[in-house]
């Protein structure tokens, strides 16, 4: 009895350990391997774009819809602080897009573009968007307090939308 106890404390002790140092390796990853503790990309397709246009969800992140030209695009900017990640270049949020043919309510997975972020200074910057999978991403950062201008350009085939919105960081 004894030993059986002891080697179900020394089996749940080194499981414990390993789940600790899993945890410790996530929050040092760059941003081209977030995700899992084998450092597979992130599973964008797999995070939530609820219908709060423009609003702070439940779990505090930016939430906003556009349509333009016929696309519509579904913005969310994260910290990655609360995602409990870092990036080489210092980066303090993460900005995921989905867009969809607006009238018949698919996806689109193929496009290219970028954000122009101006801070509340009026200083800019310009950032290219990733593809992950079709879902595109950005790791941004908002140094300080105030409204920023977000403005997205993609192309898409040869259509060229424009989203333009205001995120107050706090």
């Amino acid at each position: 009895m004894k030993k059986t106890f002891c080697i179900i404390t020394i089996v749940m002790a080194v499981g414990i350990g390993i789940q600790g140092m899993a945890a410790a390796n996530n929050t040092q990853m760059d941003h081209s391997k977030m995700g899992s503790a084998d450092n597979t990309q992130m599973d964008h397709g797999k995070m939530d774009m609820s219908k709060s246009g423009g609003k702070k969800s439940a779990d505090m992140n930016f939430k906003h819809k556009d349509v333009n030209k016929g696309i519509r695009a579904e913005f969310e900017i994260m910290s990655l602080e609360k995602m409990g990640m870092k990036t080489d270049d210092g980066s303090t949020h993460h900005i995921m897009i989905k867009i969809f043919n607006d009238s018949m309510n698919h996806q689109i997975k193929e496009a290219a573009g970028k954000i122009k972020l101006i801070d509340p200074d009026g200083k800019e910057k310009v950032v290219a968007v990733k593809n992950y999978s079709g879902i595109f991403a950005a790791n941004l950062s908002f140094p300080k307090t105030g409204k920023y201008g977000v403005i997205c350009l993609l192309k898409i085939k040869d259509e060229k939308p424009m989203f333009k919105f205001w995120y107050t960081h706090k």
